[in-house]
């Protein structure tokens, strides 16, 4: 019998370089409430959100993506030449055809390298992560770019007080590589496909184009066709994840083999400061240990939420690179993804 070959890996990976991009424009609540019924201290009290970065000018996700990249790569110290897969990490990227990581993979100089989009909501850059390391420690790949990023206010209803008010853009970027010492556990992963639709975009793309076509032949029955928009179910998804995501956690230090005691930074999803807090006394951390809180000043950014909370951290001086961090993203899908890591070296080349 023939013998097919096999790659070899490397079972030590880490996170060696973090970059992120921040887009200019900074919107307060009180700007939100221009347009949304609501006041800045409701928004807050309920959110934890004081404002949120939104592109404007010639900001687009595919600049915010190579921005974050060459930041990572920078301050990663690893030549280009060696990264040999680019993992995008969204679910705005504005078409379904081409997708965008060829796109970001040539703005980066790297065109060439096998490179291809992922899309679990704000679980993107967990699930990225734990693709990007089990590719190295498949062999199918040396060092690899994660990329999370979003404009999710090219979907928003400004009027909507389920979702207006909470989300931002913004793109995070992790460059993840062999390692002496193992920087990135198994992922905890999953989804609840029954809730789906509790988080939910509210019109496919063929009846958004049919009704558009109707009301060009101007059909007196048709609705204008406005935007397609986010929807979010808040009650339902809260106590989804009220049920999920302590069990989650919970899963994810014990996969890791590290104990509870051991965790020195908590970076949740950046989806509401209350729940973070919570999430934060049920797991029983101590009251001393950091949790990001880069919500307050940039909103949800879903998949590019937990790069842009560690690099703020870092930054900051909130956490420092090497220490225990135990990392849960969770949103659409109703999906969730988790893994115990060391943080990357603090950025040389911060996003502020």
């Amino acid at each position: 019998m023939v013998s097919i070959a096999v790659n070899e890996g490397r079972n030590n990976v880490a996170m060696l370089g973090i970059g992120a991009y921040r887009p200019k424009r900074i919107v307060s609540n009180a700007d939100v409430c221009e347009v949304l019924d609501s006041t800045p201290e409701w928004i807050f009290e309920r959110t934890g959100i004081r404002n949120r970065r939104w592109i404007s000018g010639d900001e687009t996700l595919r600049s915010m993506s190579a921005a974050a990249g060459e930041r990572a790569i920078t301050n990663s110290g690893i030549d280009r030449t060696k990264i040999s897969a680019l993992i995008l990490a969204t679910s705005s990227w504005l078409k379904l055809t081409p997708h965008g990581a060829p796109s970001v993979a040539f703005d980066l100089g790297m065109n060439g390298i096998p490179a291809f989009d992922l899309t679990s909501g704000c679980g993107g850059f967990g699930y990225a992560l734990g693709v990007a390391a089990d590719l190295i420690r498949a062999g199918s790949a040396e060092y690899v770019l994660v990329i999370g990023a979003e404009t999710m206010t090219v979907g928003l209803d400004p009027t909507d007080r389920g979702t207006a008010m909470i989300f931002g853009d913004g793109a995070g970027a992790v460059v993840v590589g062999p390692s002496d010492v193992n920087g990135i556990s198994p992922t905890v992963w999953g989804s609840d496909g029954e809730s789906a639709e509790a988080i939910s975009q509210d019109v496919n793309f063929f009846d958004y184009m049919d009704r558009a076509e109707r009301l060009q032949g101007t059909d007196p029955e048709v609705e204008p066709v406005g935007r397609m928009a986010l929807r979010m179910e808040g009650p339902r998804v809260f106590r989804w994840a009220a049920v999920t995501l302590p069990r989650a956690l919970s899963t994810a230090l014990e996969v890791s083999g590290v104990a509870k005691e051991d965790i020195e930074v908590f970076v949740p999803h950046q989806a509401n400061a209350r729940i973070n807090e919570l999430m934060k006394k049920n797991l029983g951390l101590a009251d001393d240990i950091p949790m990001a809180n880069d919500i307050e000043n940039t909103g949800n950014t879903s998949a590019a939420s937990i790069p842009l909370a560690m690099e703020e951290m870092l930054v900051t001086g909130k956490a420092k690179g090497g220490q225990l961090a135990l990392l849960l993203g969770f949103g659409a899908g109703l999906s969730y993804a988790g893994q115990v890591v060391t943080l990357p070296p603090k950025p040389i080349e911060p996003s502020f």
